[in-house]
């Protein structure tokens, strides 16, 4: 791993430099739109399920749950496809963070399948061991929860994965970026209003994070998120490339991916198929993402509408959730102390130990400096196992 992949991950959450399980996308792969169907997208995802779980597959079958569009559409699927198949959908409930779990069970007993919660005090019990899996140094990894339980049950495991980059789902980050730029912004003012709106991947000080040997400058972050503003797409249609050219494809997809793996797990994503990404940055916006509502993923929405669920959907998108600042305090406080305190990543000069001393000691630290300490924590425990 070389020193733009340590910055990447530790200001954008992502490494760019990694080979990719997904296709990358150009502008010109959302320049010309064509015409839609949302039963031809239906029939897609079906035929992919198909291509994945084999149609006489009479066992058992996983599907991580979050209560939101993209999963409870997945389920659905899964549902009317393999209607004799024993299905056993699984939500993580985290210890003092938003409980979506309840809107699940309401969901997969309408739906007819099999609800298991699984409660989890400490989401960073399992850090160490992710790091391991991966062998990246990310922080976010709930996936290995939701893995590990699959593994009770099937070999297969479904997800939702990719509905939000790809069919508009980060409605709280449209209206809050198209309301930073107007016609005459130069890409550098839409990257860094496109910044802006992911402001818990980063701290205001970010460069006074690192030390010398991480030789850190916002240029670098600039020139990597570059192509994705400076083309002839509308702004809206910029962001949906970036989203997806940033974190599924390099975060999300990658380290869901090797937890799978290691697991021994059949990973089936129906929204991910090379095909649903192709017509996905096909569709025109409007027909995606409706800004006077603010509500994205309208094609799924029409999909999932048949099946007669919809007023159970979260409205609101949580995904599986942590509260941040409730694991700080309960336990990653004790934990950064552990590990920071006289970290190796300090003494080797990546990053510097006045910045990390100040924020451990801060009793009114904000979410986005817990934040960036817990990717500190990550990259400290990567840096032991994988360089000393």
């Amino acid at each position: 791993m070389n020193l733009n992949s340590i910055k990447s991950i530790l200001t954008l959450r992502y490494d760019y430099t990694q080979i990719p399980t997904l296709p990358r996308l150009k502008w010109e792969d959302l320049e010309k739109k064509k015409k839609f169907s949302v039963e031809d997208i239906s029939n897609h995802l079906t035929s992919y399920l198909y291509k994945q779980i084999p149609e006489n597959y009479s066992g058992p079958i996983s599907i991580s749950l979050s209560g939101g569009v993209d999963s409870s559409l997945a389920l659905c699927l899964l549902k009317q496809n393999f209607p004799e198949n024993q299905i056993d959908a699984i939500s993580i409930k985290f210890s003092d963070s938003p409980d979506e779990t309840e809107t699940a069970s309401k969901i997969a007993k309408k739906v007819g399948v099999d609800h298991h919660i699984i409660e989890i005090d400490n989401f960073l019990e399992k850090l160490s061991d992710a790091i391991s899996i991966t062998k990246l140094p990310f922080w976010d990894i709930h996936w290995i929860y939701v893995a590990e339980n699959a593994k009770n049950f099937s070999n297969y495991l479904v997800s939702g994965d990719g509905g939000d980059e790809l069919f508009g789902g980060y409605v709280f980050r449209y209206s809050k970026f198209l309301s930073k730029i107007n016609s005459n912004s130069s890409p550098k003012d839409k990257i860094q209003a496109y910044l802006s709106c992911h402001e818990r991947d980063h701290v205001p000080e970010q460069e006074n994070i690192f030390d010398k040997k991480m030789q850190f400058n916002w240029k670098d972050i600039h020139d990597t998120l570059y192509p994705f503003f400076n083309n002839p797409l509308s702004p809206i249609e910029q962001v949906f490339l970036a989203d997806y050219n940033g974190k599924l494809l390099y975060n999300f997809s990658i380290i869901n991916n090797s937890i799978a793996k290691y697991f021994n797990l059949n990973s089936v994503t129906p929204l991910l198929s090379d095909k649903i990404i192709q017509k996905s940055m096909k569709i025109p916006t409007i027909q995606k993402f409706n800004s006077s509502l603010n509500i994205g993923k309208l094609p799924l929405r029409k999909i999932l509408k048949k099946f007669g669920i919809e007023e159970l959907i979260l409205k609101q998108k949580l995904g599986f959730s942590v509260n941040t600042e409730n694991l700080w305090k309960n336990y990653g406080l004790e934990m950064a102390k552990e590990y920071l305190s006289d970290a190796k990543i300090i003494q080797d000069g990546w990053v510097k130990k006045n910045w990390i001393k100040l924020n451990l000691n801060d009793k009114n630290i904000d979410i986005r400096h817990i934040n960036k300490l817990f990717g500190l924590l990550a990259f400290e425990i990567w840096y032991r196992k994988f360089y000393t």
